[in-house]
């Protein structure tokens, strides 16, 4: 599904999500299947999350399917070495996506939508290469919100393009790039 070499650049937003398969704190003990499984499937509506694929990276890079879905979402539980929530469910065109932006590749055509409905956080809106805050910068904070891929480039102008957005209202991540996307909050 996703490439070994891009796992290790992922969440839209921007994670480092190799800490779910296993890479915990000597002091933490790795979450059980259920657990995970629990966590990926508050990324999305009940409706979305109850048929959907669940599927947690492993240490070698490789995803891991923990239930097989029905729908055409699959959903990736909170990456505990990014602080703050951030599972996040996707359907087949924004995995595709995603898959694209990790490989630096150019994304596929389509539009696609993914959720975030705990949040996430982010290291900058302008740069998708960025995995930390510049010097003197902070982490984007996003409330709960979803995302849609692969809108025409007319789309996005309708939309705040700021590199310090104001994540209370749909805003574009990384405008003006291949990977831009809107990112809308859920109320």
């Amino acid at each position: 599904m996703l490439a070994k070499e891009s796992m290790y650049r992922f969440t839209i937003a921007t994670t480092m999500l190799l800490a779910i398969g296993g890479l915990q704190a000597a002091d933490k003990k790795a979450p059980t299947d259920a657990e995970l499984i629990g966590s990926a499937m508050r990324a999305a509506p009940a409706s979305v999350a109850k048929n959907a694929t669940i599927v947690v990276p492993g240490a070698d890079g490789t995803m891991r399917t923990l239930r097989k879905g029905t729908n055409a979402f699959t959903c990736m539980p909170d990456n505990p070495a990014t602080p703050g929530p951030d599972p996040m469910c996707a359907d087949k065109t924004a995995w595709a996506w995603l898959a694209a932006y990790m490989a630096h590749k150019p994304p596929p055509s389509g539009t696609g939508i993914a959720y975030m409905l705990q949040g996430g956080v982010d290291a900058s809106n302008t740069d998708p290469s960025a995995m930390k805050p510049a010097a003197g910068q902070h982490w984007i904070r996003t409330g709960p919100h979803l995302m849609i891929f692969g809108a025409d480039a007319a789309f996005y102008d309708a939309y705040p393009k700021s590199a310090t957005p104001d994540t209370s209202v749909p805003y574009v991540m990384w405008a003006g790039t291949p990977y831009q996307h809107l990112m809308a909050p859920v109320h």
